[in-house]
């Protein structure tokens, strides 16, 4: 009698570890370690040296963050400004009209051209994180669309400077 006879448990070990050992290896590819993110940068005669001490479930919090921030797509939470909506049967022609006409009177700001189901079309603009970022740009472009607002809605990351 050979082990494999003898503990009949051991067969379905190992058909289990054949059929699930590539999606173990797949799982792991999505994990990000914070030494990943990090790398130790070796530069110059004397660069000094950072050692980060943390748990492994920071690492965890940090992918699931990242994963978060993917399925988004590629934005994030924040508010922009509706300066028009509507599913009129014009409403194409019109939203791109307000829409040229807002980047000849605020140029510096970034508008977006957006349709929502059923027939809906909007035009929004700006990118802020928060409301109080975005209170300023409002009052501003109320002056000349009156009927503007702030709506949340996933915006573009903010370049960094």
């Amino acid at each position: 009698m050979n082990w494999f006879q003898k503990y009949r448990f051991g067969k379905w070990i190992l058909t289990l570890l054949l059929l699930a050992g590539p999606y173990v290896f797949l799982c792991n590819a999505q994990f990000i370690k914070v030494t990943d993110l990090y790398p130790p940068e070796i530069t110059g005669e004397d660069p000094g040296r950072l050692n980060i001490y943390h748990s492994p479930e920071i690492d965890t919090l940090i992918s699931r963050y990242i994963l978060a921030n993917k399925k988004l797509g590629g934005g994030m939470e924040g508010y922009r400004i509706q300066i028009y909506r509507s599913s009129s049967r014009n409403a194409r022609e019109e939203s791109n009209k307000i829409r040229a006409q807002f980047m000849v009177d605020f140029p510096d700001i970034t508008s977006y051209a957006e349709y929502e189901k059923p027939g809906y079309f909007i035009v929004r603009v700006g990118d802020f994180r928060t409301k109080i970022e975005g209170t300023k740009t409002l009052y501003m472009v109320r002056k000349k669309y009156p009927n503007a607002y702030m709506v949340p809605c996933i915006i573009n990351l903010p370049d960094l400077k």
